[in-house]
């Protein structure tokens, strides 16, 4: 007779000379293996001498195990054996989990987050050799080396398009760390769709993000900055750089921003990236521009175009962009999310709440104070210096 399996019985098994299992009262088939190295996994058994490791704890939670060995079982009962151990072992590689990835993700509706992998993965992993690894041979040190290679710069070259240098460039740790965060995503579908063991997710999820990687933005322009920004800016991305730098959003806001998400009455925008929706007020500088820009246009026309049609991409800005600051003899590294850092810095200094930032902003609060509280502490340093308490 088993015991029930709980969470609290699972961290309290404690290893002992020999392996022992633990067999699951509630679920028949499903055991709890305990190693004298103190390795915990998850078995699931369809018959005499027949089972399969579900996963390993802590990777797979209890709830988990119960809901693999629940299917499992199903399949057995249908075929005779888990439909993992019928078929022959998969062939799929990294590149091919990741591809999977962005079509599921499409799929469900998310083309922002979709786009935003789908970049990620061709700069930084399809050309790759870790791209090359069927996931059945994945090792921790296969990644590792990836992140490597990533971060050196040491990556074939690009897949030629307008706007993006054939090469890639060294990423920062913060750039590698939400790259990493992407490719565990993409790995973690694969083993959600059975097309991997659960068993191979502990290769991933041992390769920690990297430390000391969140840096604050330090390149800020002052205001003559940004005007000679925007008067060599060249053609409709100046309307880009121009929204950016007057509303503090995203360069993605913008370029998803269709004319029925404009309201003049209440000079108001609605922004769609980074899957959800928020409508925020704009300045009266910001209302101008919108007002010309909706003028004419049709509701599923797009305000901020290439060509009066096509809708502003990445690879599409970040060149004209580049070039703009060149000429405005601005230093190098000049971004629209550089202007993004500005307005947020101008914000917080000019006496705006954290929260009111964060919303219009479009991130969270703990974000907003994580790379900003210190011009918190710098205003209210200043502010206490002109206040006499004794």
């Amino acid at each position: 007779m088993g015991t029930k399996l709980t969470i609290r019985a699972v961290e309290l098994a404690a290893p002992a000379e020999k392996p022992y299992e633990i067999s699951d009262s509630e679920m028949k088939g499903l055991l709890l293996r305990v190693q004298p190295s103190g390795i915990k996994s998850y078995i699931v058994t369809w018959g005499r001498g027949k089972r399969r490791t579900l996963g390993k704890h802590p990777v797979m939670t209890l709830a988990g195990a119960r809901n693999a060995a629940l299917a499992a079982l199903a399949e057995a009962a249908q075929h005779g054996a888990p439909v993992a151990v019928v078929a022959p072992k998969s062939e799929l590689t990294v590149a091919d989990a990741c591809r999977d990835y962005v079509t599921g993700l499409a799929k469900d509706g998310r083309k922002t987050a979709a786009a935003d992998a789908e970049r990620r993965f061709e700069r930084c992993l399809y050309g790759d050799k870790l791209g090359k690894v069927r996931l059945k041979d994945l090792h921790q040190d296969h990644i590792e080396a990836w992140r490597d290679r990533v971060e050196k710069g040491e990556l074939p070259p690009l897949p030629a398009k307008r706007g993006r240098p054939p090469v890639a460039k060294p990423l920062a740790k913060s750039s590698i760390n939400r790259m990493r965060t992407t490719l565990v995503a993409a790995l973690n579908h694969a083993v959600a769709r059975r097309k991997a063991s659960p068993d191979v997710a502990f290769e991933w999820t041992s390769v920690k993000p990297l430390k000391d990687a969140s840096q604050r933005r330090g390149l800020y322009l002052e205001r003559e900055q940004r005007r000679a920004l925007l008067d060599a800016a060249d053609g409709p991305v100046r309307e880009l750089i121009e929204c950016v730098a007057l509303t503090g959003c995203r360069p993605g806001d913008p370029a998803l921003c269709l004319r029925s998400d404009y309201d003049g009455r209440t000079a108001s925008v609605r922004f769609r990236s980074k899957d959800h929706d928020r409508k925020i007020p704009l300045s009266p500088a910001a209302t101008v521009l919108f007002d010309r820009l909706a003028k004419g246009k049709l509701p599923k026309a797009y305000l901020f175009t290439q060509d009066g049609k096509k809708a502003w991409t990445a690879d599409a800005w970040s060149e004209p962009v580049r070039s703009a600051a060149a000429r405005a003899a601005l230093p190098e590294g000049v971004t629209l999310y550089t202007l993004r850092h500005c307005w947020i810095t101008d914000a917080i200094v000019g006496g705006m709440d954290l929260l009111t930032v964060a919303k219009l902003a479009g991130t969270s609060l703990a974000m907003i104070e994580k790379h900003y509280g210190h011009l918190v502490q710098g205003a209210a340093r200043e502010k206490l210096a002109q206040v006499e308490f004794l």
